[in-house]
Order: C-alpha cells, then structure tokens, then sequence
C-alpha cells in the first residue's frame, strides 16, 4: 500500500483563544486552552482520517513534551520509524488565535530539530510512497542540510511533496533550493506564494512561477476562494472552495495537505485531490483545535452535498 512518509516535525501544541493579541508588553487572559501533540502530525492524522498509511520519519523526545508526542504517535496509527532521542524534550509552539480565527505562533525547538543524516538513513522507501516535506524541518540547523543532501537519493518513482511554511522566506537557499527542484509538487498558501515569487503580479503568475522551480506542479491555497493549480504545459486553473462558517482557521493547511497525499496516492487526478483537499480544509475550519481534519466518510458527504463547487 502507498504511503505517507513525513520528514517532519511532531510537537506539543499550546493553544490559547483570545479576542485580539495583546499590544507589545500587554497581557490578555485566554478564553479557552488546550495542550495537545500537533505540528506535523496533524498532516499525518489527516491523511490516515482519508484512508491512506502512514509512517513518521522524525524525530522525537524524552521529557514532558515527548511523554504527549509519544502518546499521540501510539494512538494516531502512524508508524515510527525513530527511535527517538533519550538526551533532549520535544519542542512545543505556543499558538494564539483571535476572534477573526487568525493564529499566531511562537516555537521553542527541541529533539524534533536534531533530525540528522543516518535518522533518515534508516527509511525504507517504497517505490508508490509519497514524502512529505516542510519548511518548518528545513528551517532547522540539523534537519534542513540533512534534508536537502537526503532527498536526492530519494527514488524517482516516489513523490515528494513539499509544504514550504511561513518560515520559506527565511530558509536557507542552499536547503530550499534542492528540495523544491526535487518536489513534483509545491503546495504553500497565499502569503508563501507572494514570498516564494515577490515578482508575480498575482497569484496565477505566483503558481507558474512556483511550478518552473520544482517539477513542474505548484498548488497555492487561496483561503475559502480555493487553490490555484499549475500543471506541466496547462494555464494555472483555480479549483473553487467551499463557503462555510469558520471558527477557527489552525490545522487547514495540514488538513489540505494529508488529504492531498491520500488522494493522489489513491490516483486521483491532481485536479480532483485538489477539490477533495478544499473540502476537508473547509471542514476543518468549522472546528475549533488544529487536530480537526475529517474522515474520509465526513469528505464524501460533505462533497456530495456541494456536486457544483
């Protein structure tokens, strides 16, 4: 069976509902919190939700924060391939959403940044895998180079997908740079698009030019307006969203991106994982917590209700 095969990290959410973010050396009281396994591994729940296998390949702790990913990874039903690290915690993001469900984060790193060149040693590829790359990986001093050098030798009938995250536009060139030329596909959001090409005059010039620096194949999330396509040799095509009522937008990027792999994984076209993708990001804003993609039972309703979008 094809899987997903993430490179990235898993670590402890702290998330905190206020009305607005306190002005510089302000303070607000949350009105709800949770403390929760998240980062990467919402993309993986979100793609085993859809029906497809999947398997961790990074790094993980010993501490506080590693006892609550240990636990997540155990009862998430993504296989682990790492050990894990005895001589540091797991990293937690203390992540803020306001009223308009905007969030904002701030990261303290930990084991899943030591994630070295013989952790990734120890994959076993198959040849209908698909691996998942992010940004926020590359971003660290570790994992980033032992990424870029990796992938390389990664086979040419596996996928590789790369999320770039809001950290592109402070990703070292010499990381970023051989991951997306090996991408067959490029998926960020809007703001990454902007970042990723500050030339385009919009976002179908951005995805063309996205697409020229990987394989060919770029996909940029335009929020509820939906995701822009751009495929080898066809115009950049905007495959609609769904309207819905959001409370609260953590976790739908992740959500897109697990659907996404599953899909395309299953055959779909990449027109159709698209709109599949769209539909569960939608119903994952309509709930609160950044764990909140659908099942794949949840997608299929949801898509049959809305046949014209």
């Amino acid at each position: 069976m094809p899987r997903l095969v993430s490179v990235g990290n898993v670590i402890v959410d702290i998330v905190m509902r206020v009305d607005a973010i306190p002005e510089p050396g302000g303070d607000v009281i949350a009105s709800a919190s949770t403390v929760t396994a998240g980062g990467g591994l919402n993309t993986m729940v979100a793609a085993v939700r859809d029906g497809i296998d999947v398997a961790f390949a990074g790094q993980y702790g010993t501490g506080p924060f590693g006892d609550v990913v240990r636990a997540a990874l155990a009862s998430s039903g993504v296989e682990v391939l790492q050990p894990g690290r005895d001589d540091v915690d797991s990293g937690y993001c203390v992540a803020l959403v306001d009223a308009s469900t905007e969030r904002t984060f701030v990261t303290s790193v930990g084991a899943e940044g030591r994630l070295d060149r013989s952790d990734l040693d120890r994959v076993e590829l198959r040849s209908d895998d698909t691996v998942f790359v992010s940004g926020y990986g590359l971003a660290h001093a570790v994992n980033g180079p032992a990424i870029a050098d990796w992938i390389g030798t990664v086979p040419p009938s596996v996928r590789v997908v790369l999320d770039p995250s809001p950290l592109v536009d402070t990703l070292d060139p010499a990381v970023l740079g051989p991951v997306t030329a090996r991408a067959d596909v490029v998926s960020a959001n809007g703001r990454e698009a902007r970042l990723l090409a500050p030339t385009a005059a919009g976002l179908p010039e951005a995805v063309t030019t996205i697409a020229a620096s990987a394989r060919g194949t770029a996909l940029v999330r335009d929020g509820a307006a939906g995701c822009w396509v751009a495929e080898p040799g066809a115009a950049p095509v905007l495959v609609p969203g769904f309207a819905v009522d959001a409370v609260d937008s953590n976790g739908a990027g992740d959500a897109h991106g697990g659907v996404l792999v599953a899909a395309l994984s299953r055959g779909a076209s990449l027109v159709d994982a698209v709109r599949r993708a769209n539909a569960a990001a939608a119903l994952a804003v309509t709930r609160h917590g950044p764990a909140t993609a659908p099942t794949a039972a949840e997608t299929d309703a949801f898509l049959a209700a809305h046949p014209s979008a």
